[in-house]
């Protein structure tokens, strides 16, 4: 008879996504995860499969998660000022109290080895592309921009981001506004 879950999956994943985004996928262990999940090992293998699993269900979470801005602008209808309030709401969602985190997706594509697993790199991937879709959206919503300018630009928007992302653990406030507004100036 197969023994009934002592803990709630949803919970244990969004611990285990705390600790993912603050160490990275290579630098979290196993043993960190039983410890911060609050399950242990054979629990993480029978529920999850793997590190690789319990990392792969937390980007579903960090996606659940920051739906919360990539759905206002999905929504927006004001081009690259949409863009805009995204940096800024961006930063906003990846405090956690009054410092900046970072990026889930940024941070681990910060610390991953080259020979990283590749479904790892394509769900990393995946999340990259949906974002820069949006605002490949967002672009083409004014007038006289194509489709190969909008996605250009996009690319530099990408960048832009995942700088943000990273400069946001260093740089104070002003420092991040501005280099959002000098961004947008490009665009």
């Amino acid at each position: 008879m197969a023994r009934k879950k002592q803990y709630n999956e949803q919970e244990v994943i969004e611990k285990a996504t705390a600790l993912f985004w603050k160490n990275g996928y290579e630098a979290t262990t196993v043993r960190m995860l039983e410890k911060e999940m609050g399950i242990n090992q054979f629990s993480i293998y029978s529920s999850f499969g793997n590190k690789q699993g319990v990392f792969l269900e937390s980007i579903n979470a960090y996606r659940k998660r920051i739906r919360s801005i990539t759905d206002k602008l999905s929504k927006s209808n004001n081009g690259k000022e949409g863009i805009k309030q995204y940096f800024y709401d961006f930063l906003e969602f990846a405090k956690e109290d009054n410092k900046n985190k970072g990026c889930l997706v940024t941070n681990t594509v910060n610390e991953i080895k080259e020979d990283t697993d590749p479904l790892i790199m394509e769900q990393l991937m995946e999340f990259a592309n949906s974002i820069k879709q949006l605002f490949i959206n967002n672009l083409l919503q004014e007038e006289g921009r194509t489709v190969e300018e909008a996605t250009r630009q996009s690319d530099y928007l990408m960048n832009s981001l995942l700088g943000l992302s990273v400069s946001s653990k260093v740089f104070d406030q002003s420092q991040l506004n501005d280099t959002i507004e000098i961004t947008f100036l490009n665009i």
